[in-house]
């Protein structure tokens, strides 16, 4: 389940999206690290804050934009 935090929205905030059952589902937009794991506890992660300081776990991160 690949969770990737998108380059800034242009309203300051990154937007959110997990790989799921084939399709790209988005989660929301997260303005702080509070925000992503609200987002990673909805989709049933345990610990999730443990996410942000585990060098072993990534998030990805990418441009919003179509090249």
């Amino acid at each position: 389940m690949p969770v990737v935090v998108h380059l800034c929205h242009p309203s300051g905030g990154r937007q959110v999206t997990m790989h799921r059952e084939g399709r790209e589902e988005i989660l929301g937009l997260a303005h702080s690290d509070r925000d992503l794991i609200m987002f990673l506890e909805a989709v049933g992660v345990i610990e999730p804050e443990n996410v942000l300081n585990d060098p072993q776990l990534s998030v990805s991160r990418r441009s919003t934009r179509s090249t």
